[in-house]
């Protein structure tokens, strides 16, 4: 019988359990503080801590890039790559903006986590069903409250490491709503937890924040304006994370030697 490796034991036995602690607990003070503020705020406050902690306890070093290129205040759509569930984490506590993330419908009847979800102010969508109108009124009223989205445009994670082409419903809706694309790339979360593994393992993750790509001014977007959109987005991150993936694999096969 084969014996499961020393962060198959790590991961089952200490982070699943402490991750879950961290979840009750700050999705219960986030839970009990939307009862006294409406803003979400402090939901977003708790969401950067428990991404915090996350990370420190699996042992996720995080490198920002290009944080300059953002202007303070100004409300940003950020389109990532999708790698591991270790993106979120990543995201949220790297990213110095009050953040909603573009999450699944089915997502909001988890226990705890739903219900932080949904007090915190999140953009559900029902995949099946998803109504447009209220999608683009919800990300108006984003904006005016001065929030930013965060948004995984492949729909899923990687299965091996490339990045998908992404999707051009989410482009769409920012051209309307006439917000600027963040394209974003994450090099290295799969190295912690890539999809379909039970096994987390400590590691170093670079975040790569580009120059925002300002929506095309058009007053009736088509599908096909949202494809050439979204494809500008998908050709930068993509890029990024070939280029910097494969270097870091080099390194750290080199590091082993």
């Amino acid at each position: 019988m084969k014996i499961p490796p020393y962060h198959w034991w790590r991961t089952v036995f200490f982070l699943i359990p402490a991750i879950s602690i961290y979840t009750i607990v700050c999705g219960a003070a986030s839970i009990v503080a939307s009862l006294f503020e409406r803003n979400g705020h402090f939901a977003h406050a708790c969401a950067r801590f428990w991404s915090l902690l996350i990370l420190k306890t699996t042992g996720v070093r995080v490198t920002v890039e290009g944080l300059e290129h953002l202007t303070p205040g100004t409300t940003y759509v950020f389109v990532s790559n999708h790698q591991s569930i270790y993106d979120i984490p990543v995201l949220f506590w790297s990213l110095p903006y009050q953040l909603r993330i573009i999450a699944k419908a089915s997502l909001a009847n988890f226990p705890v986590l739903g219900w932080h979800l949904k007090r915190g102010g999140p953009l559900f969508v029902d995949r099946k069903n998803p109504d447009r109108q209220g999608i683009l009124n919800r990300w108006r009223s984003l904006v005016s409250d001065g929030l930013s989205l965060i948004i995984f445009a492949e729909g899923t994670r990687s299965a091996d490491g490339h990045v998908a082409r992404f999707k051009g419903g989410s482009f769409l809706l920012a051209i309307e709503a006439g917000l600027p694309i963040v394209p974003v790339a994450i090099i290295g979360t799969r190295q912690v937890m890539p999809k379909g593994r039970l096994r987390t393992e400590p590691a170093d993750v670079t975040l790569v924040v580009h120059e925002p790509l300002s929506a095309p001014p058009i007053a009736s977007p088509t599908a096909h304006d949202a494809k050439a959109f979204a494809d500008r987005a998908y050709q930068v991150v993509a890029a990024t994370v070939e280029a910097r993936q494969f270097t870091q694999s080099a390194a750290s096969a080199a590091s082993h030697l």
